[in-house]
């Protein structure tokens, strides 16, 4: 008797079978997702959540390179041969978005435990633990993988670029943990008040000749911006659409007269070599910049909110903020290890292992997204259950309904 498989007609049977059991099987997680969510989630801040995390992972990729060059591997940047590249950086730089955010259920949350009865101590801590869980993970892969590839001959300039490229966006969790601590003093300062103090050591560092170490004040001070605008919008309700235009257009126009006549960077990141960095510090244009990426933030809740009563698309962001941790603390570890393997081949790769500078390379770059989203899906796979189990076990906690609060669950 023939096999039915050999026959095209059962083969393609059988096809359309095992796509409508995919089909069933997602509409089923769709359902679970959809019945599992609070009914008072704001699902809008949400998808502001997994837009923001999708432009820090996308503009890493873009603007990260690692050179291999006789044994030796290296960190470049797009932006230092190709500063027309800059608006690539106004684009994927979204890290006010995060704070916004950050400050907004931060404040929802605290005012929930507090009304429960919970002390701040006990939610300061439960927040805390929740951020830097994760973060654990990290550490001792990358402590092992470092190990082993100095012992194994891997150069110590080399181990170290990797290291730093992996640890580096660690600094936002710190951040972020400091502005949580200072929530209830957030929902009481008034969101001009920041600004003010970025712009008099910007003044006292540019214009004044003051101490480089001045800058560092504005780590905290630049993103204390957005995160009291969020903890106003919690406190206060959303502003009318006309203040979400007012910070657009003002924080737009703000910004580039800082960087047409002020003097400031083009590129809203850090670029390796430059003279100033509106990141590193914190700027006035990066505090002017992220203004109307709030702007832009607050004109796109509502009809996100609107947006995610469709059950498909809110699975699909449920999903991104359910590891939004392991995707930020692991998505430069798979750039790394696609160009890891891409050394196997002999030669360097363009848009993995060559210099980027030219158009050729950034062809090329585009072209390898594919497979660092597969490297990070495949670390969210390893990975993301310790970060989900972390936020089974203190499901109890209040937190206002909302969830998240940083890059990952709050």
């Amino acid at each position: 008797m023939a096999d039915p498989r050999a026959i095209p007609g059962a083969r393609g049977e059988r096809t359309r079978r095992d796509a409508g059991a995919l089909r069933a099987l997602g509409r089923d997680a769709v359902r679970r997702i959809e019945a599992a969510t609070p009914a008072d989630r704001d699902r809008g801040l949400d998808a502001l959540r997994a837009l923001a995390i999708g432009g820090v992972v996308l503009g890493h990729w873009l603007v990260t390179a690692l050179v291999a060059d006789s044994g030796t591997v290296r960190a470049a940047s797009p932006l230092r041969h190709l500063p027309q590249l800059a608006p690539v950086s106004w684009v994927f730089q979204t890290l006010a978005v995060f704070f916004l955010v950050g400050g907004w259920v931060g404040a929802r949350g605290q005012a929930a435990a507090r009304a429960g009865g919970q002390t701040y101590g006990r939610w300061l801590r439960d927040r805390t633990v929740r951020l830097f869980r994760p973060v654990a993970a990290v550490l001792v892969v990358w402590a092992v993988a470092a190990g082993a590839m100095l012992v194994s001959g891997a150069g110590l300039d080399s181990v170290r670029a990797l290291v730093k490229l992996v640890l580096s966006p660690l600094w936002f969790l710190v951040v972020f943990a400091v502005l949580t601590a200072v929530t209830p003093l957030a929902r009481r300062l008034h969101p001009a008040v920041p600004p003010v103090v970025v712009a008099c050591v910007d003044v006292a560092r540019f214009g004044l000749g003051g101490p480089e170490w001045l800058g560092w004040v504005n780590v905290v001070a630049g993103w204390l911006v957005p995160y009291c605008l969020g903890a106003a919008c919690a406190t206060r309700g959303v502003p009318a659409r006309a203040t979400g235009w007012g910070l657009l257009a003002g924080g737009a126009a703000v910004t580039a007269g800082l960087v047409a006549w002020g003097g400031y960077p083009a590129a809203m990141v850090g670029v390796p070599g430059a003279v100033v960095s509106n990141l590193d510090p914190p700027t006035l244009a990066a505090v002017t910049f992220g203004l109307a990426q709030c702007g832009a933030a607050l004109l796109l809740l509502g009809p996100l909110r609107r947006s995610m009563r469709r059950p498909a698309a809110w699975a699909v962001v449920a999903l991104v903020n359910l590891s939004a941790m392991t995707v930020f603390l692991w998505h430069q570890t798979a750039l790394i290890a696609v160009t890891a393997l891409g050394l196997f081949a002999g030669a360097p790769l363009p848009g993995l292992h060559t210099v980027p500078d030219d158009g050729g390379w950034v062809l090329a770059r585009l072209a390898w997204l594919p497979m660092f989203g597969l490297a990070l899906l495949t670390c969210c796979a390893a990975f993301g259950w310790y970060e989900r189990s972390g936020g089974r076990a203190r499901r109890g906690a209040p937190d206002g309904g909302e969830g998240a609060d940083g890059p990952g669950r709050g």
